[in-house]
């Protein structure tokens, strides 16, 4: 199952803090897309190769990520 959300990292702090939730998520499977990019959300330095002045596109693989997504909330984009 794929769980989709936009997202936004606007400082050092918040792509470090981001991939430490991660990261400790050993077994979801995070994507990160900017346009035609896809790194993984584990990079950090994938993560910095992305555009990150707009909203980049999260894709949670796996089954039971509603932890994840929450702890992961604060840096969703609302509508």
């Amino acid at each position: 199952m794929k769980n989709e959300r936009m997202i936004r990292l606007s400082t050092i702090a918040d792509v470090r803090e981001f991939v430490e939730i991660v990261t400790a998520s050993a077994r979801h499977e995070i994507d990160l897309a900017s346009g035609r990019y896809v790194v993984d959300g584990k990079s950090i330095m994938g993560i910095f190769s992305l555009d990150l002045s707009s909203p980049i596109k999260m894709t949670v693989h796996g089954d039971h990520a509603e932890e994840l997504l929450e702890k992961l909330q604060k840096f969703v984009v609302k509508d």
